[in-house]
């Protein structure tokens, strides 16, 4: 499909690409040769990979796509990317010199941080190739439940070398990704990768790879002369030469010209290859023999109309090119990292006609290739997409409970009460990687059903679970991959931009598991996406089933992880209020925020666990707080749900016990004994260890900017309004909880799992890691000690 009925003007297409190879090369010269970084060190920007894909990206760009196609592009073709951009006239020229410079263009292209628009970022190596697969898979639930968008096409274009990574084999595999017409994969099939020019190519393999998934493979091997070349007579045995030779003599001809080229080609070449030869001048051969497919303009756009024709399977597309296309270090096999000198790049400048003064420069507006930059500029505009969703989340779902509950089994009572909701329940979306009943999605599936394309007839019936398999199913379910729960996750929660329509996206995972997809969640965060993600269970809480299934290091990299809002309610109407909260920040929007708190743009991580809690202290909190204050408090990071003020108006020496999560019945016990021994000790139940730490930073920066001393945020000072030590108490890594007492200046004794778990029972496991009431009572009184 293109923007009009013409056929390709070829000559014109030869033109842009040629241009667009100088843009791009220049772009990497300019901010190499030209920039003073201030310590010497190359800034580098790959001109080598570019030039493989200057062809396969011009016939995309200026022919092949339309304004509602989402491409993610080779990290390393990201000059080739801002040079068609900016013949587009999609980026000012004052960015082409500023290649991974402060403020310019991102090394890799990146939809948050680049000035033209991307659609996905692309700088993880794998995993921006498989998102176009999987917003796809989101494109596909947005039309069955929204109405049909106008056509896309999820394009990604990767090196060869990108198929090494695992996480692309288990995208294909999953059977949540099968039967996608529109979706293609362009594969840069330069045959080298970082440091070497690969001994062996390995087309068939992946061939099989992606045929036996489902895929439609189409290979790019030949240009037009070479194909015209095999036509002739005798020509059947040039093109068995030229396919049993080894790679690296066929990539080395790249550096050689007449006689010498001849001589390489020739090695080992059988008699009749050596007479269809001696007629075609020295001149004229190295053309022909490195008649790459790839870098064909007709034959790219013969695959991608191929791939068109194929609208029940997903497409790969092997096009062959050389790394280094159009430059002096075409096919040199350390010529990753290579760059051109001055004069090379004089020599090119002149080749495309262009000066010192005009290098910089568009088309002519009234030249053919202008007209043509021009009528695709048009083609491919796009409207503003709508952000937000136009609903009001409830503050509170008004869960009860009446035994204790674990925060496992609560978030999915909420979740079915959300999908009660007229105004929330059409937006929600769910999806596991197989574990969806054992982390409590049992009974939002019960009610909304299981998401596939078509109806599906259920041979098994179970009153617990009604696994109701059709195109209104609200639960996506996927194989046992958490790299594709977060790649899915991440395309949920952007489906604003890439499908036109808002979710409220929710994923499910085991605790231990999110380290597995912890790439996967990361990209996903440094796009922008929005969604809730639940580990679950979490920690040496789950007990008998031994370390391999224990998480100890989940709350510090929730923490740590930016884009990532980490929370880890104990009770369950604190977790009611804070997914509705996260839900309500997600339906508003990117750079929105609906409560007092500052906002936030990204992801929700709730840290959950399956032991069950007597709800009572929450409740006596409830009712000497108020609702109205302790939401508030709660959303912030921190409240005090156990006040021993009495004790401490009586005169008795005071200290905190945090603790977060799970263990806070422990923490309740050891305040009650240190009473009795005449100390009081306030519980701060810490819901979310990264608000109050982002409150903290917050202030420190400001002093640091301000040369002012910094002050204790409000979040803090009213969870610890009282000067003393600190205790804080975890399930999970002591250190992630330690820095509270450089926050409130206090000596601070940190309780947590340090050490693989084990199996056992909670209290076996609690007593190896000092976290039974006991050891909290002697930490106390340690910290009493140091203030």
């Amino acid at each position: 499909m293109t923007d009009d009925a013409h056929a390709p003007d070829f000559d014109v297409l030869d033109e842009i690409q040629r241009r667009v190879l100088w843009l791009s090369t220049r772009i990497v010269d300019a901010a190499n040769r030209e920039r003073d970084t201030g310590d010497g060190v190359k800034v580098g920007g790959h001109q080598a990979s570019s030039a493989s894909l200057v062809t396969a990206m011009t016939a995309l760009w200026f022919e092949h796509l339309n304004a509602d196609d989402r491409v993610a592009v080779k990290p390393h073709a990201s000059p080739v990317f801002h040079a068609v951009q900016y013949l587009l006239g999609n980026l000012d020229r004052s960015y082409l010199p500023r290649l991974r410079a402060r403020g310019g263009l991102q090394s890799y292209p990146s939809r948050t941080k680049d000035p033209d628009e991307v659609d996905f970022s692309t700088g993880s190596v794998g995993l921006g190739a498989a998102a176009p697969l999987f917003a796809a898979v989101t494109r596909r639930y947005v039309d069955a439940h929204f109405g049909e968008r106008p056509a896309s096409r999820f394009i990604a274009i990767l090196g060869d070398a990108e198929l090494d990574e695992g996480n692309i084999w288990e995208a294909v595999a999953d059977p949540a990704t099968t039967g996608l017409g529109n979706v293609m994969w362009l594969v840069d099939f330069n045959r080298q990768s970082l440091d070497r020019v690969v001994p062996g190519v390995r087309i068939a393999q992946w061939r099989g790879q992606f045929e036996a998934a489902g895929w439609h493979v189409v290979e790019v091997k030949y240009g037009r002369r070479l194909q015209a070349a095999y036509g002739q007579p005798g020509g059947t045995r040039l093109r068995d030469w030229i396919d049993a030779m080894p790679n690296e003599q066929y990539q080395s001809l790249f550096g050689l010209a007449g006689a010498a080229l001849r001589k390489q080609f020739l090695d080992g070449a059988p008699a009749e290859v050596e007479a269809f030869v001696s007629d075609i001048s020295d001149d004229e051969l190295g053309p022909l023999v490195t008649d790459l497919g790839g870098h064909d303009l007709a034959a790219m756009l013969d695959a991608y109309a191929q791939c068109d024709a194929v609208t029940d399977r997903p497409s790969v597309v092997f096009a062959y090119t050389v790394k280094g296309w159009g430059l002096p270090i075409a096919g040199n096999p350390r010529n990753h990292s290579a760059l051109l000198a001055g004069d090379q790049i004089d020599a090119l400048r002149a080749e495309v006609g262009l000066d010192a003064d005009t290098e910089w420069d568009r088309f002519d507006p009234a030249s053919p290739a202008g007209i043509r930059t021009n009528s695709r500029r048009e083609a491919l505009a796009r409207p503003p997409r709508e952000k937000s969703l136009p609903i009001a989340v409830p503050e509170t779902t008004n869960v009860r409970v009446g035994k204790p509950i674990s925060t496992q089994e609560a978030f999915g009572r909420v979740l079915v009460d959300l999908a009660r909701d007229a105004q929330v329940a059409p937006y929600l979306v769910t999806t596991a990687p197989d574990v969806a009943t054992s982390t409590n999605l049992a009974g939002f599936i019960n009610k909304t059903g299981v998401f596939a394309p078509a109806q599906r007839r259920s041979w098994h019936e179970d009153r617990m679970l009604r696994w109701a398999e059709g195109p209104a199913g609200q639960h996506i379910e996927l194989g046992i991959s958490e790299m594709n729960l977060f790649l899915l996750l991440g395309q949920l929660g952007l489906s604003w931009d890439l499908s036109g329509q808002p979710l409220l996206p929710v994923g499910t995972v085991y605790d231990p598991f999110v380290l597995r997809g912890l790439d996967a969640f990361l990209y996903g965060t440094y796009s922008g996406s929005r969604f809730v993600v639940a580990g679950t269970p979490s920690g040496i809480t789950l007990a008998p089933e031994g370390g391999a299934h224990q998480s100890t290091i989940t709350a510090s990299v929730g923490l740590e992880l930016p884009g990532v809002t980490f929370v880890e309610p104990a009770y369950a109407v604190a977790l009611d209020w804070l997914l509705c909260d996260a839900l309500s920040r997600i339906a508003a929007g990117p750079s929105a925020t609906t409560t007092a708190v500052p906002a936030e743009d990204g992801a929700y991580y709730f840290r959950l666990t399956t032991r069950p809690l007597d709800q009572a202290p929450f409740e006596a909190a409830r009712a000497r707080i108020g609702d109205a204050v302790l939401r508030r408090q709660v959303l912030a990071g921190a409240y005090r749900l156990v006040d021993a003020q009495d004790l401490r108006a009586a005169g008795a020496p005071l200290v905190h016990l945090a603790a977060s999560g799970a263990v806070l019945p422990e923490a309740i016990q050891a305040a009650a004994e240190l009473a009795e021994e005449g100390i009081a000790a306030h519980v701060v139940d810490i819901t979310s260890l990264d608000r109050l730490y982002s409150a903290w930073q917050r202030t420190l920066r400001q002093g640091i900017r301000t040369a002012t001393a910094p002050s204790v945020p409000g979040a803090l000072r009213t969870a610890f309004a009282d000067r003393a030590p600190i205790v804080t108490v975890h399930d999970a890594a002591s250190h992630a909880m330690a820095w509270l007492g450089s926050a409130l200046g206090v000596p601070c004794v940190p309780l947590g799992v340090d050490q693989f778990g084990q199996s056992g029972s909670v209290q076996d496991l609690y007593d190896l890691h000092d976290l039974l009431p006991g050891s909290i009572v002697n930490a106390a009184l340690a910290a009493l000690s140091l203030s």
